[in-house]
């Protein structure tokens, strides 16, 4: 019973600090994004005339008291230097989670935040642990199918997570069918999509795949790619016939070269054929903050709206409706999009984290639900 009781404290929201914390956004105009379970400034700031960090520049911060914010966190951080990007863990409650990431322009930065910061009282009783950040970008996908092919599962793997920048297949004595390292842009990437591949796997193709952090890579692995198109123009090219495509129902046959494998489950050719995203898979929201609020950035929603502008069908319009809170803190929305030009609405059903208010839950549900409606579209463009 303490220690329930205790818990319940610890769950309990400082009010006075997330006022302060308020206060200080707005009296400093700092931007904050809230994406999947952390808070993040930066990545570059707005203003930035640094280099890009490279490799070691970015700290590990331990010990950070639960009702302690970024208006106490960034200001003692970049006291050291400027801060490209700075990530406070946060938790349903809104409370953090003990733990962040700051990253600098330089190693040598780095090392002045460990040398000065390292044990600093932030609170009486809180001496912070600040260390260099083992930033890992590769993981290890393990117990593929002995048929997959490297271009297919990219291709997969660029709908399901962020930041996926290559994937190499490895084969052989000990390995029971097929392994794949995948190379991210980033730590924070790598770490998103370790959370989430193996339920998506799970649901959307009936694959049981372990990851795990992969260590060492060749050197050839960081050898940076070509230059890839945007997601604007990317979904201009494809996406042309429009009101074809929406009208149309689903192909029924893949085209001969993504024919099944016996070992491939179908849910998996079907998504190297064309990916399609679970109606279960958690959206990760973008926000910004203006004004000191933090509110949503319309990313899938002005992509959408730019493709109906583009093909001349009318603008989107969208019908939410809160279903049920799961037992894992996700709410469930149900939603319907229907587009003037198009005869049939888009149905169904998205999953997402409780934004800061009621106005960025309802936002964040309709960003899902656009970010649904595009890459339904992209997969029928893909099996005409």
């Amino acid at each position: 019973m303490v220690e329930l009781m205790e818990n319940k404290k610890n769950q309990v929201l400082n009010l006075e600090r997330v006022q302060a914390l308020e206060t200080w956004l707005k009296t400093t105009n700092t931007k904050l994004t809230q994406v999947n379970g952390q808070r993040k400034y930066g990545g570059p700031p707005e203003v930035w005339d640094g280099p890009t960090p490279g490799a070691r520049c970015e700290v590990f911060i331990s010990q950070i008291p639960r009702d302690a914010y970024e208006d106490l966190l960034i200001p003692l951080f970049s006291s050291v230097g400027p801060l490209w990007e700075f990530r406070l863990m946060m938790n349903f409650s809104g409370q953090n989670r003990g733990f962040a990431y700051a990253k600098y322009s330089s190693s040598g930065v780095a090392a002045d935040a460990i040398r000065l910061l390292h044990g600093h009282m932030l609170e009486p009783g809180f001496r912070l642990s600040v260390h260099r950040s083992t930033e890992k970008r590769h993981l290890c996908i393990e117990d593929l199918p002995a048929s997959t092919r490297q271009e297919d599962l990219l291709q997969v793997l660029r709908v399901l997570a962020e930041g996926v920048e290559r994937v190499s297949l490895k084969a052989g004595a000990g390995i029971e069918g097929v392994s794949a390292i995948v190379a991210f842009s980033s730590h924070h990437t790598a770490s998103m999509a370790k959370k989430m591949l193996v339920e998506a796997f799970k649901k959307q193709f009936a694959l049981t795949v372990s990851i795990k952090w992969q260590s060492s890579v060749n050197s050839s692995a960081d050898e940076p790619l070509p230059p890839q198109k945007s997601s604007v123009s990317l979904l201009a090219s494809s996406l042309r016939p429009l009101r074809h495509i929406l009208s149309s129902p689903p192909a029924s046959a893949l085209p001969p070269r993504l024919a099944c494998h016996p070992s491939i489950p179908p849910g998996f050719c079907r998504a190297v054929g064309g990916p399609a995203v679970s109606p279960h898979t958690p959206y990760s929201p973008t926000f910004s903050s203006e004004g000191g609020h933090l509110v949503s950035a319309a990313a899938p929603v002005m992509l959408l709206q730019k493709v109906c502008e583009a093909t001349g069908v009318g603008q989107p319009l969208y019908e939410m409706y809160c279903s049920h809170a799961g037992p894992d803190g996700y709410l469930y929305f149900i939603y319907k999009v229907r587009i003037p030009g198009i005869t049939v609405p888009f149905k169904g059903l998205v999953m997402i984290l409780p934004g800061p208010t009621p106005t960025n839950t309802l936002e964040e549900a309709r960003q899902a639900a656009a970010q649904q409606v595009l890459q339904r579209v992209h997969r029928n463009q893909l099996s005409h």
